[in-house]
């Protein structure tokens, strides 16, 4: 049986999707305001320069995957207007009703679907834009999920991964500590859950920094790819250009 990592633990492949999906059905009712907490607010500035990035204009369409609660949805949904389309994916369905909730009460009503970014329940060619928010880092084959992404994105379509990555090497020591020691206790005190913070920590290590997700993303098939470090590689933006 293969096996794969679910932060530093060594588990089942077959394991993985359920162990992640028990992670954010704990977290789903919390995960704006800890998003908020953990980050400062900074994640907003990032998802925003995302959206800046991802420059699309009226009729676009965008796959939004690992949609959770509907940040990214909500602003390209403003972008496209009503002759464009904007699908919010997610693979767990906590996550998903929490953003859907959110969109409907922002009076933003959106296809809302439930699936596996390693299987993608759409045709090739179809999109002008895929984005994945930090999800990326908790699929189990990541090689599969962006050879989906690419698929159905149309010819000169963008991909754009924003993910936690790895840090400048000056602000490490002090990263691993508010990681390690912080980041669980104030997931207990706010979520009542140290242990899915805990995970956050250490799946980020196990994630491949910048350059090697630049070498996976052209292995996936975009043949020019670049990427925006962020508060000091904290996140990272890649972005893919299906040729």
């Amino acid at each position: 049986m293969s096996t794969t990592h679910f932060g530093f633990e060594s588990v089942e492949e077959k394991d993985k999707a359920k162990r992640v999906r028990g992670v954010f059905d704990s977290v789903a009712s919390r995960y704006d305001v800890m998003n908020d907490l953990m980050s400062a607010g900074l994640h907003r500035a990032w998802k925003a320069y995302t959206v800046m990035v991802a420059n699309v204009g009226e009729g676009s369409k965008v796959l939004d995957i690992a949609g959770g609660t509907g940040d990214l949805a909500l602003a390209f949904a403003k972008k496209v207007g009503a002759s464009g389309q904007v699908v919010h994916t997610d693979i767990n369905e906590a996550m998903l009703r929490t953003g859907r909730d959110r969109l409907l009460d922002a009076g933003v009503a959106l296809p809302t679907m439930v699936c596996d970014a390693e299987k993608l329940p759409f045709p090739d060619n179809h999109f002008d834009v895929v984005t994945v928010a930090f999800g990326l880092r908790n699929m189990t084959h990541k090689d599969v999920a962006l050879k989906e992404m690419n698929r159905v994105l149309k010819p000169r379509g963008k991909l754009l991964v924003l993910e936690f990555s790895k840090v400048a090497k000056p602000l490490a020591k002090a990263y691993d500590w508010y990681s390690f020691n912080v980041l669980p206790k104030l997931g207990k005190l706010v979520a009542g859950d140290d242990a899915s913070y805990r995970y956050l920590a250490e799946s980020i290590r196990m994630h491949p920094g910048q350059e090697q997700l630049k070498s996976l993303m052209k292995e996936g098939g975009f043949g020019h790819v670049d990427y925006h470090n962020m508060t000091g590689g904290v996140a990272a933006l890649h972005v893919g250009i299906k040729c």
